[in-house]
C-alpha cells in the first residue's frame, strides 16, 4: 500500500505543479473547477445518493454553482469578499457541529441539507483560489499555502505517532491527537519563518507589521485546515464509508486529498482580504 501510495503521490504532484505554475487564470480556472466537480461526485456519495445518475447530476449543479459565481464576481468584484466572508462563516459553523457529534446530527441528517454543505466545502475553495491566482507572486503564494497545508498535516503524523495519546476528536476521527494538532501548528510556523526569510531576500523587506501579519494568518490557516479533515471524516463517519472514493489508489477519493485545502484556502483568501496583505515586491 505505501508502493502504491508513493507512485500515486509522484503522478498527482506534478499535475498540481504544474496547474499552479504554469497555467493561465482561465485554463487555472477549469483545472481547479475539474478538482472540485471530482470532489462534488464523491460529495454526493457522502451525502447520501448513491446512484451515479444522482452523483453525476449533483457534480452538474456544483460545476454550474461555479461558473455562475465566475460570472457574477467578473462584474461585481466588490462581493468577493463577501462570498470568502460567507464561506468562512461556514467554517466556524462546522467547528460547532464536529464538536457537538455525535449530537446535533438532526440538523444535518437529511441528503439535501448535506448536500447543501457539499456547496459550502466546494464552492468556497474555488473562489479562494481564484483570488490568490490574481495576486502579486500567485504561484509563490499559493505553494506557501500548500506547505502550511502540508506542514500541518506532515507534523501532526509524525508528533501524533510519538506523543499522541490525548485524542483531539474521539467521535470523529479517534487517530487525530493533541499532540498531533501541536506538532502540525509548530510545523505551520516553521514554514512561516523560512517564508519571511525567503521574501525578505527575494522579494521585498519584511517589516513587523507584514511579519505579524502572516504569521497571524499561517496560524488560523493551520488550525482551519484541520478542521477541514474533521468535517469530511465526520460525515463519512455518519455515512458508514472509510474513503470518500476509490480514485487515487492508496489515497482513497480527491475529496480525502482536498479535504484541507477546502477549509484553508478561503479562510487564507479571506484573512488576506481583510488584513490587506499580499505581496507587492
Amino acid at each position: 500500500m505505501t508502493k502504491v501510495r508513493v507512485i500515486t503521490a509522484l503522478v498527482l504532484a506534478p499535475l498540481m505543479i504544474f496547474g499552479i505554475f504554469f497555467l493561465p487564470l482561465k485554463q487555472f480556472a477549469l483545472f481547479i473547477a475539474a478538482i472540485a466537480t471530482i470532489g462534488a461526485w464523491e460529495w454526493a456519495n457522502i451525502a447520501g445518493y448513491t446512484k451515479n445518475i444522482s452523483r453525476i447530476a449533483y457534480a452538474f449543479v456544483v460545476f454550474a454553482c461555479l461558473y455562475a459565481t465566475a460570472r457574477f464576481l467578473k462584474v461585481n468584484e466588490e462581493y468577493l469578499i463577501y462570498f470568502l466572508a460567507v464561506g468562512t462563516l461556514w467554517w466556524v459553523v462546522a467547528f460547532a457541529l464536529v464538536k457537538q457529534y455525535p449530537g446535533g446530527t438532526e440538523l444535518w441528517n437529511s441528503r439535501p441539507i448535506r448536500a447543501l454543505l457539499g456547496l459550502c466545502v466546494l464552492v468556497p475553495m474555488w473562489v479562494g483560489f481564484m483570488h490568490l491566482k490574481q495576486q502579486p507572486h500567485s504561484s509563490l503564494l499559493i505553494i506557501y499555502l500548500m506547505l502550511i497545508i502540508w506542514g500541518a498535516d506532515t507534523g501532526a503524523y509524525f508528533a501524533g505517532r510519538q506523543w499522541g495519546k490525548s485524542k483531539l476528536a474521539p467521535n470523529v476521527s479517534p487517530g487525530k491527537s493533541w499532540a498531533g494538532f501541536w506538532g502540525g501548528f509548530a510545523t505551520s510556523l516553521l514554514v512561516a519563518v523560512a517564508f519571511l526569510a525567503y521574501i525578505n531576500d527575494q522579494i521585498q523587506s519584511v517589516d513587523s507589521e507584514f511579519a505579524v501579519s502572516l504569521l497571524l494568518i499561517t496560524v488560523i490557516t493551520a488550525v482551519v485546515s484541520v478542521l477541514g479533515d474533521l468535517v469530511e471524516s465526520m460525515m463519512k463517519r455518519h455515512r458508514g464509508i472509510k474513503d470518500s472514493s476509490q480514485l487515487l489508489p492508496g489515497h482513497g477519493g480527491v475529496l480525502d486529498r482536498i479535504d484541507s485545502m477546502a477549509s484553508a484556502v478561503p479562510v487564507f483568501a479571506f484573512c488576506m482580504l481583510i488584513f490587506n496583505w499580499g505581496l507587492n515586491g
